[in-house]
């Protein structure tokens, strides 16, 4: 575009003073340049302590020095930086004191990419660095919540689908909701005090923080900074549930726990309470299956033992042992089926925590394996296979009568004879009915 200056305006026999010429020189490029749209590359950028932006486009040839007021500069969601190519909108303007033009811009934007997107990257980038994205920095759910607190639109569609979920799932969970705007201006700072507030509520276990879908535009209020530092310095768990499964924000990555929907966040939420109960249930099974497969091993012990022909005449002995060792089997696996139902009936119990049901799985197992041993050692003090082992023997009859008494032998009679490992079968030669074992063994020694 040409520029023609009013001749009408100069005149060649006048002395004119600078101030003069640059008014003159400003009102005419002013006026040929009311509005156009300037692409370059930027260099020599400054952000005064005012909130001006300072900077010079420029391409293989030339440059133009360009501001940015701080009225316009607030809408920008990017950093300006050297080397990023931008398309700026504005008018030409001439700064007196110096006599230099230079570009009045009111909005701009990058260059082959949308200036949302690149807002984004550029934060992301800043707040990675920063290491607000470590894994260090994710604090756990608790397993148990009792009380969650949900900042989101009272009138949208995600805390429906948050409340519907909880309560299908768990409901007798207390959820506080602060209801924020999330969308459009002011958004963002209605959800970092809904962050700051519930964080500061007593009993408040996981947040929620989200909306549902939406286009960029829609979602910015979640990647804007503010909102990422009030998710960061939350002391409280929050989970991030911030439009569809596509659509990542800087809340995402800032949170601790990511959602891909509200309904989702619901379901996280309780998602750990409904694993530790199948946990502790497991538990509790296989808990039931070892203290049983220890009392059928001892009940096998017992019947074995009660088959030994040592043990004809403790029959009823040995009997009375099964039958109480059946007696502690049907026990266990009534408290194990009591506790199953109380289970059921209860979620409360669940709250107990896996350490106490399994402390009294194990105390319970203690007390029955005492109640054995102390069964054992009984059976093992009147064993007779205790005494054989001492060395002494136990004679029988071909019928398998059990002798007690020397009466109840005759001359030339065979007799068995066991001892602790090994029978021997031998003839009765001679029967002394009178000498005492005491005297027969004081004898020997002399």
């Amino acid at each position: 575009m040409n520029m023609v200056i009013n001749e009408s305006l100069v005149k060649p026999d006048r002395i004119y003073t600078v101030s003069e010429i640059t008014r003159l020189v400003k009102s005419e490029l002013e006026r040929a340049f009311p509005l156009l749209w300037v692409e370059g590359e930027v260099s020599n950028f400054h952000r005064h302590t005012s909130g001006h932006l300072y900077f010079t486009l420029k391409d293989e040839q030339c440059q133009l020095r360009a501001v940015m007021f701080r009225s316009d500069a607030g809408r920008v969601k990017f950093i300006l930086k050297d080397g990023l190519r931008l398309i700026c909108r504005g008018r030409i303007n001439v700064y007196e004191p110096r006599g230099e033009y230079q570009l009045i811009v009111d909005f701009l934007e990058p260059k082959g990419k949308g200036a949302l997107q690149l807002a984004f990257e550029q934060l992301k980038e800043k707040l990675r660095a920063e290491g607000l994205f470590a894994p260090e920095h994710k604090k756990p759910l608790p397993l148990f919540p009792k009380k969650v607190g949900v900042v989101t639109s009272p009138r949208g569609a995600a805390i429906v689908d948050i409340l519907r979920t909880l309560e299908r799932r768990f409901a007798r969970l207390h959820v506080l909701i602060y209801p924020a705007q999330v969308q459009g201006e002011g958004a963002a700072d209605e959800i970092v005090a809904g962050i700051d507030f519930l964080s500061r509520q007593p009993g408040i276990d996981v947040i929620i923080v989200g909306r549902g879908g939406g286009s960029i535009e829609d979602l910015w209020a979640f990647n804007e900074e503010k909102v990422a530092r009030a998710i960061f310095r939350s002391p409280i768990p929050i989970i991030s549930a911030v439009g569809h499964e596509v659509d990542y924000t800087i809340s995402d990555f800032v949170a601790d726990i990511r959602a891909s929907t509200p309904s989702v966040a619901a379901e996280i939420v309780v998602k750990e309470e409904q694993a530790l109960v199948e946990r502790m249930e497991s538990l509790e099974k296989r808990l039931a299956r070892g203290i049983l497969m220890f009392l059928q091993g001892r009940r096998q012990f017992v019947s074995d033992l009660s088959h030994h022909r040592i043990f004809q005449n403790f029959r009823f002995m040995l009997y009375n042992l099964e039958q109480r060792v059946d007696e502690l089997d049907e026990r266990a696996r009534e408290v194990f089926r009591q506790r199953k139902i109380k289970l059921m009936e209860d979620r409360a119990t669940v709250r107990l925590g896996e350490a106490k049901i399994a402390g009294n799985m194990k105390s319970l197992l203690e007390r029955l394996t005492a109640k054995w041993e102390a069964l054992s050692l009984g059976l093992h003090n009147a064993s007779p296979l205790n005494i054989l082992q001492r060395g002494y023997t136990l004679c029988w009859k071909g019928d398998l009568q059990f002798i007690r008494r020397i009466e109840e032998i005759e001359k030339d009679e065979q007799l068995m004879v066991s001892f602790y490992k090994g029978d021997l079968t031998c003839q009765v030669k001679d029967i002394d009915r009178e000498t005492l074992l005491e005297e027969r063994l004081a004898r020997e020694k002399k």
